[in-house]
């Protein structure tokens, strides 16, 4: 790290939790010749990029597909375009943590001085914030609402609060995810966990709207990270959530879930399917959904057992689960999206990544619903690269 780097660093983790942007804007000027700084945040429905202020939505918001910043945060690379004034370039860096993009960094500067040794220094700036972002907002809740274009609804809140994140990037795969109407979502929800040879990720459904189906998937969540970090197997987990929302609803509610675990070394799939959400499958150009043994929905009945049925992903395999508020939504001519569009809208994803693809599913899925309301609805992504070696790799015996 350049003594430049290291000076920026300090300076950012010896800041108050909400004058990260002032540290980092004092240490541009004073260290890169740095003119203009501006952080801009991805709101909760990823359309638009709000600049952060110390009064939050008090400057205008910028689209995300229309705009320089936004080509930065969709291609998640350093864009450059024309400053104000002559011999000036406004940079525009990707802010982002282990694949979870959380908006851009914009820096004005002389165009001699923006070198390619220059732009890498600033671009691992913009990185280092976002890491600090994510620990400030243990402390203040400036970045969080900064990224409210609207209002949130109790139930949002609350369900926007229990994600780990909404994407995530390791070596053997990307994940991403998304909720709709991410204002105000009621009962969907996922989650996910990784370890060095595993990892688990939870897909659910609860019954109901409002602040009760918030309620409802709160406790499943933290009933299956209770059970996970206990380190019992998915099965167990299951059963254990069961047992959490039985005794508290006493089979008058339940939520539908989709656990599965994924052993990093093998591509082994361990997968308890309880309820709606539907797992499909695009590999070699080609959508398919991956049905499994249907086991009752958590909270249904009293100890209920569970038992992990088994798949093996390969390397470049995509998976997108998505909740009944996706496959069972109807067009105007009675075309269960499930049936044939989901299929194309996934098969259209093929060159995104995966943090991008559920917003792009979840768009498809408005307009073959022929208008812009849209119940709770959720897609998440994973692409599958894998530590295993792929069939082609594999050494004859």
């Amino acid at each position: 790290m350049t003594a430049d780097l290291s000076a920026v660093e300090r300076a950012l983790r010896t800041a108050a939790p909400y004058a990260l942007l002032d540290a980092v804007r004092a240490s541009l000027t004073g260290l890169y010749d740095v003119q203009q700084v501006e952080l801009l945040l991805a709101d909760y429905s990823l359309t638009v990029l709000q600049p952060v202020t110390e009064l939050p939505r008090t400057a205008p918001a910028l689209p995300v597909h229309t705009t320089a910043p936004g080509r930065a945060f969709g291609s998640q690379r350093p864009f450059a375009e024309p400053g104000a004034t002559e011999g000036r370039s406004v940079l525009h860096l990707p802010v982002t943590v282990r694949g979870d993009r959380l908006g851009v960094l914009s820096v004005g500067i002389d165009r001699a001085s923006l070198t390619p040794a220059v732009q890498a220094e600033l671009w691992e700036i913009a990185e280092m914030l976002g890491y600090h972002i994510v620990v400030a907002e243990r402390d203040t809740d400036l970045y969080l609402q900064a990224r409210r274009k609207n209002r949130l609804t109790l139930a949002a809140e609350m369900q926007w609060q229990l994600l780990p994140a909404r994407a995530c990037t390791r070596n053997e795969y990307a994940i991403g995810g998304q909720l709709e109407p991410a204002y105000a979502i009621h009962g969907d929800n996922f989650d996910w966990s990784g370890t060095e040879d595993r990892l688990t990720l939870t897909v659910t459904n609860g019954m109901g709207e409002g602040i009760e189906a918030s309620l409802l998937t709160n406790l499943v969540i933290n009933a299956l990270r209770n059970a996970r970090r206990a380190g019992v197997d998915i099965a167990d987990q299951a059963a254990l959530a069961d047992q959490a929302v039985y005794g508290q609803y006493r089979g008058e509610a339940h939520v539908s879930v989709l656990l599965l675990e994924f052993h990093l070394d093998t591509g082994l799939v361990e997968i308890v399917d309880a309820g709606s959400p539907r797992l499909f499958r695009l590999r070699a150009g080609s959508v398919e959904h991956i049905p499994f043994e249907a086991q009752l929905p958590l909270g249904l009945a009293d100890d209920t057992p569970y038992e992990a049925q088994r798949i093996r992903v390969e390397r470049g395999d995509r998976l997108v689960v998505v909740s009944d508020g996706v496959h069972a939504v109807a067009s105007g001519a009675g075309e269960l999206y499930g049936e044939r569009a989901l299929a194309r809208a996934i098969l259209g994803t093929r060159l995104l990544p995966a943090a991008e693809v559920p917003r792009a599913v979840l768009t498809e899925l408005v307009r073959h619903r022929d208008d812009d309301a849209l119940d709770d609805a959720l897609v998440v992504c994973l692409d599958w690269y894998g530590r295993h070696p792929s069939p082609a790799d594999a050494v004859p015996a």
